[in-house]
């Protein structure tokens, strides 16, 4: 990957239980303001964005008993689930990926929290953490 393409972390994914019960901690216990709810039907899921310095932290919880977060937390608990750093053009940036090699879960970029563009990369090609990629699309733009 060339380091200009890659702008910052996005955010930390965290996978819990239940978004109530993290809050209590996250918000209430570290002070960290909690944004909003949004539900992204696609991935079956409810995030909570929390702003921590230039990132964020990702609370997740399943809605779904057949979501990626809800087979995640079955298989290995709450906990880290991905960490999702922003690039500048996520369609380029796959394609590098794919002709590298590097094994992609999603190959076409799709939409995701905040109606931003989103992919994932296999954990198997980056040393067992899941990554996503997303690419910040302007509130107005189409």
């Amino acid at each position: 990957m060339n380091n200009q393409d890659i702008m910052k972390i996005d955010h930390i994914g965290v996978a819990v239980e239940s978004l109530t019960k993290a809050l209590d901690f996250y918000r209430d216990s570290l002070g960290l303001e909690c944004e909003g709810f949004e539900t992204v039907e696609e991935q079956k899921v409810k995030v909570a964005m929390l702003p921590l310095g230039e990132s964020r932290i990702e609370l997740l919880e399943a809605t779904e008993f057949d979501s990626p977060i809800a087979k995640f937390l079955n298989k290995r608990g709450p906990g880290i689930h991905h960490i999702c750093v922003e690039v500048s053009d996520i369609s380029a940036k796959l394609a590098v990926l794919k002709s590298q090699g590097v094994r992609l879960i999603d190959e076409q970029p799709k939409r995701g929290a905040g109606g931003h563009l989103v992919a994932f990369v296999h954990p198997s090609a980056t040393n067992g953490v899941l990554i996503e990629l997303t690419q910040r699309i302007p509130e107005n733009a189409g």
